[in-house]
């Protein structure tokens, strides 16, 4: 179960409004992981006063990229780096790599152009903050595009019906997102609930290495 582990963390963007951080974080959220930017083009409208106020709560906190299928790489990450402050202790950037029915994109790339196109944007984002990203993904997108690869990366793993290692075998994690309807002081409405593959002294081992 999730809740036997130690780190719990959470990740938000513009549709969780106004956040308390005070009360999100007195209420044991370790960290948090907030939207930035889609595509090339996009920034969430939350994300500079979220970044700030996450800071300010003394919540350790990162930010993530949705990947857009129809702009190159390293347009994405231009766009990202342009966006994201370069700061000391922040958590390592995210790419959120999924199938996406609600965008406009609508290209199902092959495999092959799938792992392209991540590599050029996590190569340029890894040079600029000097953090090896964590690829977040969802069990479809993983099985079609991920399962067997980029094996000397950081996963984030989508999996609210079993435990991820059900769902992606033979796959290490760092975060693991076991719920996408939680509830949460501080937060109207649902949050997505996170869960770090450790326990408080590998969590600052790990913060410690990045």
């Amino acid at each position: 179960s999730p809740r036997k582990l130690a780190v719990h963390g959470v990740d938000v963007s513009r549709w969780q409004g106004e956040i308390d951080w005070e009360t999100l974080r007195k209420q044991g959220a370790n960290f948090v992981y907030i939207k930035a930017t889609d595509g090339g083009d996009h920034l969430d409208p939350m994300f500079r006063k979220n970044w700030r106020r996450a800071k300010e709560a003394g919540l350790k906190h990162g930010a993530y990229h949705f990947f857009y299928w129809c702009r190159t790489g390293g347009e994405q990450a231009d766009w990202f780096i342009r966006n994201v402050p370069k700061e000391a202790n922040a958590l390592p950037p995210v790419i959120d790599v999924e199938w996406n029915g609600e965008s406009s994109c609508k290209q199902r790339l092959s495999r092959k152009r799938v792992l392209e196109k991540m590599q050029v944007f996590m190569d340029k984002v890894e040079r600029h903050y000097g953090q090896r990203p964590i690829i977040y993904t969802a069990p479809d997108f993983y099985r079609d595009n991920l399962k067997g690869e980029l094996l000397n990366y950081p996963f984030w793993l989508r999996s609210v019906a079993a435990h991820p290692s059900k769902v992606y075998p033979g796959r290490k994690w760092v975060f693991w997102q076991y719920s996408g309807s939680g509830l949460s002081e501080g937060v109207d409405g649902k949050i997505d609930l996170n869960v770090f593959n450790g326990d408080e002294s590998d969590w600052h081992d790990w913060v410690v290495s990045r």
